[in-house]
């Protein structure tokens, strides 16, 4: 059975946790140590499990307290306990309901964490989890008189459990179970999304050996000087490339911000499926090029037939064929996109896309590059950090995670599940982190190439190892 709370719990939990382990040390050192010999626990991440009239349903996130017992590692050495509403529900005086041998609920405020454990043991509560005032967790202080006696683990939990957990615990039996398991220092899943990013950029870099089309080498090759490549932006670039400019760039920061609003206030389901749709098309279109471009190139004497088509005109049976193949791909994903194994039509997608966009967008100088990826730093500085002090909340993390969506993200990214992680989810990778590199990268690739450096003496090797150097610091 599934349960409603699984679909809110990852995002929120894991992103600020390195941040409060290193926050409380850093308090710890200013205070000079904590107040109490018994508020040394280390902070843990917790796993509540999550059980519904019998039935195994989500988990949710929660963080522990620094003092009271500590959680296991595993499940297996842990019961289930009743999930119990304390009365008042504040937990900080004596509770009118039966909190023996349960998890004890309470909401954060009007006393400290201290009297609400120790109001919850007395009661005879196995654990206790506080209901935090708002959806991030944050680390439970040792505010108050810390003794021996409190021997309960004590979890912080997001603000929805109340309201979820009030309606489910109306007419059904909610029995949970709080354990904190050990997260592997790093998932094989990483090293597929770093292989994948990586492996695109380098692909899109080199396409212009194996990949592109005839005309568009001769070009290339006959660029040689500034007077010939501007030439050439005149000429044939038009149909086959676009050149960014810097007020180009400027626009797309901007537009980009401007889209990220709407998903933000107006992210719906039919919303998603527009933006699926959309995917799709630029999905099947890359994965068109990608497939015909070299097959044509190398059979470039051999003779094809071709058929006329309404509105289309004249193709050849061949691209139509391959055409064909990708659309039904493509629709296919989109139909099982949330089943458990549709990760791997969405990447194969997604980087059929972006090589395709990289071949289409272009940088054609150093001070267009450095005006784009300056701009873009700040984008997501500002929408991932400086956001929550404008709408309450980071924009573009509530984006990611699929706000009002259910819980399905946008397709927009890369994923891989989380293959070791008791943790379970996905590791994902946004478009915009291999693209904005990529134009950047493949720029250096057309100059060296066209500056007739060798691979050691020119800038796209060093470029390359610095951005695999840089995903292996995240």
């Amino acid at each position: 059975m599934s349960f409603p709370l699984g679909n809110r719990r990852r995002v929120s939990a894991t992103l600020p946790f390195s941040f409060l382990v290193a926050l409380s040390f850093a308090v710890a050192a200013i205070a000079g140590g904590s107040k109490s010999p018994y508020c040394n626990n280390p902070v843990q991440l917790a796993m509540v499990k999550i059980w519904v009239d019998g039935d195994e349903g989500e988990y949710l996130a929660g963080l522990t307290a620094s003092f009271g017992a500590t959680l296991p590692e595993e499940k297996n050495k842990v019961p289930k306990l009743p999930a119990v509403f304390s009365n008042p529900l504040n937990g900080c005086s004596s509770s009118s309901s039966k909190l023996s041998g349960s998890a004890a609920l309470s909401v954060r405020g009007d006393c400290d964490f201290v009297t609400k454990a120790k109001v919850a043991q007395s009661g005879g509560a196995q654990a206790l989890l506080v209901i935090n005032d708002k959806e991030e967790i944050e680390q439970i202080d040792c505010s108050g008189d810390v003794s021996p006696n409190i021997s309960i683990p004590v979890v912080m939990v997001p603000k929805s459990v109340r309201d979820e957990l009030t309606k489910t615990m109306a007419n059904k039996r909610v029995e949970l179970l709080l354990y904190a398991p050990t997260r592997p220092i790093v998932d094989i899943s990483v090293v597929f999304l770093w292989a994948m990013s990586v492996g695109t950029v380098f692909t899109a870099s080199l396409w212009q050996e194996f990949g592109i089309s005839e005309q568009t080498e001769k070009r290339l090759n006959e660029s040689s000087s500034k007077e010939s490549s501007d030439a050439g932006t005149d000429s044939d670039n038009d149909q086959e490339t676009i050149d960014i400019s810097v007020k180009g760039a400027i626009l797309f920061v901007i537009l980009a911000s401007v889209f990220l609003l709407l998903l933000f206030f107006f992210m719906s389901s039919w919303f998603l499926l527009v933006l699926t749709v959309l995917f799709c098309i630029g999905g099947v279109q890359g994965m068109h090029n990608i497939i015909i471009t070299p097959v044509t190139r190398k059979c470039r004497n051999c003779p094809q037939k071709t058929v006329r088509l309404p509105v289309i005109g004249e193709v050849s049976i061949l691209s139509l064929g391959v055409f064909l193949l990708c659309v039904i791909f493509a629709v296919a994903w989109a139909v099982h996109r949330r089943a458990s194994y549709s990760w791997v039509g969405q990447n194969i997608l997604g980087i059929c896309m972006m090589i395709n966009v990289l071949q289409l967008a272009r940088l054609p100088n150093i001070k267009v590059a450095t005006v784009l990826l300056c701009l873009a730093f700040f984008y997501d500085i500002f929408w991932v950090f400086i956001s929550p002090l404008i709408f309450q909340q980071s924009v573009m993390i509530a984006v990611a995670k699929g706000k009002n969506t259910g819980g399905e993200s946008i397709p927009m990214l890369l994923r891989v599940p989380r293959l070791i992680d008791p943790w379970g989810g996905y590791n994902m990778i946004g478009f915009g982190d291999i693209l904005f590199p990529g134009l950047l990268i493949t720029f250096t690739y057309r100059f060296d190439r066209e500056s007739k450096k060798s691979m050691g003496k020119g800038y796209f090797v060093w470029l390359m190892v610095g951005y695999g150097f840089g995903w292996c610091g995240l």
